[in-house]
């Protein structure tokens, strides 16, 4: 986890020149395999903290009113901001209810937990790759929590696709750019629908797609890093370890 970052007092400006000299100096030697230019100091006073909003990592520096969105790496290239996000996600995702979750592929597949919106182009994209891959022999089992607050008509696709007898069809024609006249309503459905939202504020969901892989959580359709997950659950690969 990262530590306090500590700005000089302004009692100790006259010798600021030789402490920038030393942490330049420190800075090129602890990061050898980086090239640095316009090295000075920074705005940022006092010590720093860290906080987790919407699922992502953020430093707060509050003597001098600075948030910073950033990965944090150590000398030896760990990235600890990534590390104290998992923990996190890792820790929100042992109470989710995967039993409330829409479940689309088959069993004996890959297990990927989707949070997803119905009117989301990128969702839409990431549906059509699945679809894709599954043609290919590398189908996943999708976990699917609908995502209802961003788009005005999320909530009232997502519990017609719950509704509907068939709930994979009817997703896939939502998906695939059907616009059903009416949409279809349900007391089960409307119970599910909430119950994702709940879902969306335990796991801190803030955009769609979210994927959460092997425990990971993946923010956007980040293909190559599907891709890679994809790989490490071939049986070939599970057998060359």
């Amino acid at each position: 986890m990262p530590g306090p970052v500590f700005a000089l007092p302004d009692a100790a400006l006259g010798s600021l020149s030789d402490a920038a000299r030393k942490a330049e100096q420190s800075l090129h030697q602890t990061f050898a395999n980086l090239t640095f230019e316009n090295f000075g100091p920074s705005p940022i006073k006092g010590p720093i903290y860290q906080a987790n909003a919407g699922g992502r990592m953020v430093y707060y520096a509050p003597q001098s009113d600075h948030i910073l969105f950033a990965a944090v790496y150590d000398r030896h290239g760990v990235n600890v901001t990534a590390l104290a996000q998992d923990a996190i996600a890792r820790k929100r995702l042992a109470n989710l209810d995967l039993g409330e979750a829409l479940v689309i592929g088959p069993k004996e597949a890959p297990s990927v937990i989707e949070f997803t919106d119905p009117d989301c182009p990128y969702c839409r994209a990431l549906d059509r790759y699945w679809a894709t891959k599954a043609a290919q022999g590398k189908p996943v089992q999708r976990h699917i929590f609908f995502v209802t607050g961003i788009h005005p008509q999320a909530a009232a696709k997502a519990e017609h696709i719950l509704c509907d007898k068939d709930p994979e069809a009817a997703f896939r024609a939502i998906y695939g750019g059907g616009s059903p006249a009416t949409l279809a309503t349900c007391e089960k459905g409307h119970a599910r629908v909430t119950a994702h939202g709940k879902a969306v504020s335990q796991v801190g969901v803030s955009g769609t797609p979210t994927l959460i892989l092997d425990g990971k959580i993946l923010s956007g359709f980040q293909q190559g890093e599907i891709e890679a997950f994809l790989e490490g659950k071939t049986p070939s690969n599970h057998a060359a370890r």
